[in-house]
């Protein structure tokens, strides 16, 4: 198997595929709201002829600890993410988010641990760690994986791929390659959705505002599913559209990227 790649002038050339044995790190959001994007990831890494693991003693990575002011609370559970991927080859996640904390924000846990030892630790695995539409286009050079999706689909690109892991359009490039798909860009596409985690609860009246902001943007599309790389985003925005019955569902990224036509398992989001 073979994928694009391009050298320091631009020149594009095929290199094949490295299989890679591959730890999934679900998060606690998807395992326990929506696990059927993990069986997605898997199916999709596994059709690409990744050898998939899936550590059991995986916890939550403590972002929400961390964002909402209780760094010193999440430090136990850096600790129990270093653990638990250690020696993994490399770790893929379907959010955004939580790669985020783990890559950024994890050096500044250890650092207020004051804890050399696990910011070695923390130094050592942090590159391993990828989003997985960054780890499809960036690590692997794949865009085209075999998807097939007939529907007419908006992505909303979602905060922390763009502003902290910045993925650029890796997310595009994936869907611009899967048959039968109809992509349409999303106006203000950038905007955030307002959701922000425990924001949307503490600033539920600014989160809304900006809610309606981007469900004006989704409708205007005529898009039958809004896609993104977060679920997290993907609650807050299906959930607005649902109470106004707006007939468009929504959808992860690794779902479209994972049908093809044939599964039984595949899901439209509609």
């Amino acid at each position: 198997m073979t994928a694009l790649a391009a050298d320091s002038d631009g020149h594009v050339f095929s290199q094949p595929v490295l299989f890679m044995r591959i730890s999934l790190f679900i998060t606690c959001f998807n395992d326990t709201m929506f696990p059927e994007t993990g069986r997605a990831v898997v199916r999709l890494l596994e059709r690409l002829g990744h050898t998939v693991e899936f550590p059991m003693g995986q916890t939550c990575c403590g972002q929400m600890h961390y964002n909402t002011g209780y760094q010193r609370e999440a430090i136990p559970l850096v600790r129990h993410f270093v653990d638990v991927f250690r020696e993994a080859e490399v770790v893929v996640s379907p959010s955004a988010s939580c790669v985020g904390m783990v890559r950024h924000l994890y050096p500044a846990a250890a650092e207020l641990a004051n804890d050399p030892k696990l910011a070695e630790e923390v130094e050592a695995l942090r590159p391993r760690v990828f989003e997985l539409s960054e780890f499809l286009v960036g690590k692997l050079g794949v865009e085209d994986v075999g998807a097939y999706y007939p529907h007419r689909v908006t992505y909303h690109p979602t905060c922390h791929s763009l502003r902290m892991l910045k993925v650029g359009d890796a997310p595009l490039r994936l869907l611009r390659a899967v048959r039968g798909i109809d992509l349409v860009e999303l106006p203000q596409a950038t905007e955030c959705c307002g959701f922000g985690g425990t924001f949307a609860v503490k600033n539920s009246d600014t989160s809304m505002a900006m809610l309606g902001d981007k469900l004006r943007c989704v409708l205007e599309t005529k898009a039958e599913v809004c896609c993104s790389a977060d679920n997290s985003c993907l609650m807050h925005i299906g959930g607005a559209l649902h109470r106004q019955r707006a007939g468009v569902g929504t959808i992860h990224l690794a779902e479209i990227l994972a049908s093809t036509g044939t599964e039984t398992e595949d899901r439209h989001g509609l």
